[in-house]
């Protein structure tokens, strides 16, 4: 049972909203930061960060894949969910995820993968054997033809699709921040900087999830790390923690000096409940610590095994610090009555089907969707077909 104290209307004690609605605008967020990252080699032709273009495409992908089942599990009746296909509702911002969320799977992500693998695949369609021949030769989709031109066509449509990519990810996030922005009832969520916060703090968990998982995955192979890719990637990831902080300031800054009749009520929640997850874990350590880090490696010149020792600390602390800031949207902005007069307590269970156990499960199961990706497509240079990385 959730504690309460002060005076609370009886359908405001227990919270609608639990740690799987957390987890959902957490996962999107790493989708979309994972896309625009692959974008920059893409569209923008930063040939520093080309050794994570593929892994990116990837983790984008298995990260998608999972984002709709804490969803699923939070609804209880999983089934119904097609429901939202073939009755649409065009006035509801959540029904509108389902056309969101197929949208971007289909035809921008998968497409786009199919496209720059496509090579590849008819390779592998014709060198494997048994079952993995069945499935490359079923991912060709019948396209066997990689002449020159066919594979310039190739590049010229997959160029136009991460084009479309890039808005469409913002879409895909910033409607969530849309969802909790547009709940006028609600004045922890009521800003309409919520959209733009949630874009920007999703490129910053996606860049600094795929820049950790490179430096990782390239250790555990025994590989050089590129570390001109990965100072690359630090600098895009400063400036735009920069940006995302600023915006994030900007909003309390409006708050504290509107100072409305909600304003001592949510102060006081601050101050008391959400001091550790918000000002010690989110502000503290999960932003102002990172973008110290990253500031030093952009003004200084530290040796190789300093800045990697950085960048791990630095991306570890973004991640943790990116979903508290997820837990104080969803479970704070829950935790005090419309009357302003009360509070509640969000404690969370073991082995519910919103508990921690599933909430683990979810977490790591895009990390084991991503390992069967890398062992159907590989996305390193030397077995992609890509020309080797360059190390420092």
């Amino acid at each position: 049972m959730n504690g309460v104290e002060g005076f609370m209307y009886p359908n405001e004690v227990g919270l609608q909203w639990s740690v799987l609605i957390v987890l959902y605008p957490y996962i999107t967020g790493l989708v979309a930061g994972a896309f625009i990252l692959a974008s920059l080699e893409r569209v923008f032709r930063v040939e520093a960060v080309k050794p994570t273009y593929r892994l990116a495409l990837l983790t984008a992908l298995a990260f998608l894949c999972v984002a709709p089942l804490p969803l699923q599990l939070h609804l209880g009746h999983p089934e119904r969910s097609p429901e939202m296909y073939f009755t649409p509702h065009s006035t509801s911002a959540m029904a509108m995820f389902g056309y969101v969320y197929l949208w971007y799977l289909m035809a921008v992500l998968v497409l786009e993968i199919w496209l720059d693998y496509r090579r590849e695949i008819v390779l592998l369609s014709q060198s494997s054997k048994g079952l993995l021949r069945l499935i490359y030769k079923v991912m060709t989709l019948g396209s066997a033809n990689i002449s020159p031109r066919s594979l310039a066509i190739d590049e010229r449509v997959g160029y136009i699709v991460t084009l479309i990519g890039i808005p469409s990810a913002f879409l895909l996030h910033g409607y969530v921040g849309f969802i909790f922005g547009s709940i006028k009832a609600n004045p922890w969520w009521s800003s309409p900087l919520m959209p733009v916060v949630f874009i920007f703090s999703a490129m910053v968990s996606g860049i600094a999830g795929v820049m950790m998982l490179y430096m990782g995955i390239t250790k555990l192979r025994k590989q050089i790390i590129d570390m001109r890719c990965v100072d690359s990637i630090a600098m895009y990831l400063f400036y735009i923690f920069i940006i995302d902080f600023s915006l994030e300031m900007l909003d309390l800054i409006h708050r504290i000096y509107e100072a409305d009749e909600s304003f001592r009520s949510l102060d006081f929640l601050v101050h008391t409940q959400l001091f550790i997850p918000h000002i010690v874990i989110q502000i503290l350590l999960g932003t102002l610590v990172p973008i110290i880090l990253l500031g030093i490696t952009q003004v200084t010149k530290l040796p190789e095994i300093a800045r990697k020792r950085m960048y791990v600390v630095a991306g570890s602390l973004t991640l943790i610090g990116i979903f508290a800031m997820r837990w104080n949207v969803v479970i704070g902005g829950q935790l005090f009555s419309k009357s302003f007069l009360g509070y509640t307590t969000y404690k969370m269970a073991l082995v519910t089907r919103e508990g921690l156990l599933p909430a683990i499960a979810l977490t790591l199961l895009p990390f084991a969707f991503l390992w069967i990706l890398v062992k159907l497509l590989p996305p390193w240079p030397e077995k992609s077909g890509h020309q080797p990385a360059t190390a420092d």
